[in-house]
């Protein structure tokens, strides 16, 4: 647990980082004053993506790009706002789609591992309380394998999320949706975002150093 508590802290710190970052500049008015939606649209589209729909998602902070599907759901606040905060999330969505347009290699390999990353997130205990019931560390290393591939995907994660985050204001700038003044609120939003990332995957290297703890002691 020594090696999880501080993740854990720091995975608290980053969630309410994100929230009140967005509160604060989701009060904060664009001076252009385009909605979330009308800017993702018009990004979209100069990059001949005019067949990826925008649809509106429920959910607080529920903003995504669907690659299977192919489409861009923004939270209500995002798609019809027209604060800093919704202009640079939905520029931030729409990097995920020009990713995946694109080929952007480690969106392609985090995609490819999150079947498995998405059944070694839930499975892993599995196999290493089994481990202990039948003494077996076989079953401890397999879940501890499991595990990996979920740590794998959060390590994959950072860097298609700060790239999103680095299109996004290069688009915004470019496409005029903000004026170079709010470029740096525009920033403070979306590092506030990168951070939980950056604490999850902190959070899953920890959990893998207590499995392995766990199995050397065992053994």
């Amino acid at each position: 647990m020594i090696y999880l508590i501080p993740a854990i802290i720091f995975a608290m710190y980053a969630q309410n980082k994100v929230k009140v970052t967005f509160s604060k500049y989701l009060r904060i008015a664009s001076r252009k004053g385009y909605t979330g939606r009308e800017v993702a649209r018009m990004i979209l589209d100069d990059h001949n993506l005019q067949n990826i729909p925008i649809e509106m998602s429920q959910g607080y902070l529920s903003d995504h790009y669907d690659p299977r599907n192919r489409i861009l759901r923004l939270s209500k606040e995002v798609y019809q706002g027209t604060s800093v905060a919704a202009v640079s999330v939905a520029a931030h969505e729409v990097g995920h789609a020009l990713q995946h347009a694109n080929g952007y290699a480690p969106l392609t390999i985090r995609n490819s591992i999150f079947p498995i990353a998405s059944f070694g997130s839930s499975m892993a205990w599995f196999f290493v309380i089994g481990g202990f019931i039948f003494d077996s560390l076989n079953l401890i290393d397999v879940g501890i394998l499991l595990y990996l591939a979920a740590v794998l995907f959060q390590v994959v994660t950072l860097p298609v999320e700060f790239n999103a985050s680095s299109q996004a204001i290069h688009l915004l700038g470019a496409g005029g949706f903000i004026t170079q003044d709010e470029m740096p609120h525009s920033k403070k939003v979306l590092n506030a975002a990168a951070l939980t990332y950056v604490a999850a995957m902190a959070t899953a290297l920890a959990q893998l150093m207590r499995l392995i703890l766990i199995r050397n002691r065992r053994s």
